[in-house]
């Protein structure tokens, strides 16, 4: 599911996995409808794998991106201890994001 916030004027969204937990957290928006836009983008590109950027932090630890075609970063995940637990985040964004239902929260 996807979970639309606005904060401060801004908006923001998050993809939930279906256990609740954040998989993606998105950057901030200045309009709804430009969040909206980078939910159907995170929707339209989460099938191919090139749009993920897989990073390595300073600290060792795995995260990756989601871009759009223009390059663009719509989506960041958390960090992750192993290479195998950022590559199941990025299955389960492909899992889940196509169909996912988009929930306005406060």
């Amino acid at each position: 599911m996807f979970e639309l916030k606005k904060s401060n004027d801004k908006f923001h969204f998050v993809l939930k996995a279906g256990n609740g937990q954040v998989i993606l957290s998105s950057q901030m928006y200045a309009s709804k409808s430009g969040a909206m836009n980078g939910i159907e983008s995170v929707q339209k590109n989460c099938g191919d794998d090139n749009c993920f950027e897989r990073k390595t932090a300073k600290n060792g630890k795995f995260h990756f991106n989601i871009k759009s075609t223009n390059g663009q970063i719509i989506g960041s995940s958390q960090m992750y201890a192993g290479e195998s637990g950022m590559n199941n985040g990025i299955e389960s964004v492909k899992k889940n994001a196509p169909g996912a239902e988009i929930k306005e929260v406060e």
